[in-house]
């Protein structure tokens, strides 16, 4: 069994020719995962060759419209683009539920009932949930918004961990210590820097507070693709550095 992760869209808010909203895909047997729901997930989702039609769990990390406002139209397309008839789970920070309530007061009321069985939970800091028996989910509180948080995945082949957007956190990098693959947003170049987001040094001191083993940089404003992420972030942390772009793949092992 593997643990996998395709970093599906590694943009932000800014429109970009080469980065899509942000939206990461973690599959590991009947677990298929979608980590954000950002513009273009949907489509890329399909351009990677994944198995969208059978998404089993969306998990968002915080309700910036960067990050979930294509939600509606991945639901839209499973009620009409397939014949699904297994459940699908929809977690998120508190305030989920309230959330997906309130889009169906504009989209219609099919958005709670599509046509196939749907979940949709407000998950809590320190109460973990399973996706499958061997796989674990668990949330964390970060410096962004009110409701955002990080994401945990273990499974027995390795623990990934997502920041989704994030300011400077040594409670985070405590929580996310010894993951396997630390998935970081790495929004702007140092000197850019904005409150609520990080630049190479901050990632960089984050990955090597938290002894992550491997790095893999995503969520780039285009000012960041203009230096070297890699070798600004190599500043502070010694490990193996990945500046994803759309529809790169990566195992996450021990």
């Amino acid at each position: 069994m593997t643990l996998s992760l395709v970093t599906v869209g590694t943009g932000t808010v800014a429109p970009s020719a080469t980065r899509s909203g942000p939206a990461h895909w973690v599959e590991r047997g009947d677990v298929r995962l979608l980590m954000d729901c950002g513009a273009g997930a949907t489509h890329g989702l399909a351009r990677c060759g994944l198995a969208w039609e059978h998404v089993s769990h969306v998990a968002l990390t915080h309700f910036h419209p960067d990050h979930f406002g294509e939600l509606p139209a991945l639901l839209f397309a499973l009620r009409h683009a397939t014949k699904r008839e297994e459940p699908l789970v929809l977690v998120g920070p508190a305030g989920t539920v309230r959330l997906v309530r309130s889009l169906a007061e504009g989209f219609g009321d099919w958005l709670l009932d599509p046509g196939y069985p749907i979940g949709i939970l407000d998950l809590q800091a320190g109460e973990p949930f399973p996706l499958s028996p061997d796989v674990m989910l668990e949330v964390h509180p970060t410096p962004h918004t009110g409701e955002s948080v990080a994401l945990s995945v273990a499974a027995p082949e390795g623990r990934l961990v997502y920041t989704g957007d994030t300011g400077p956190s040594a409670e985070l990098a405590a929580w996310a210590r010894g993951c396997d693959l630390l998935l970081a947003e790495c929004s702007l170049p140092d000197g850019q820097g904005v409150e609520g987001h990080l630049t190479p040094a901050s990632v960089g001191r984050l990955a090597s507070d938290a002894a992550a083993r491997r790095l893999v940089l995503t969520h780039v404003y285009p000012p960041a693709e203009r230096v070297d992420l890699r070798a600004e972030v190599a500043r502070c942390y010694r490990g193996p550095v990945t500046v994803a772009a759309d529809g790169d793949r990566f195992d996450v092992t021990r």
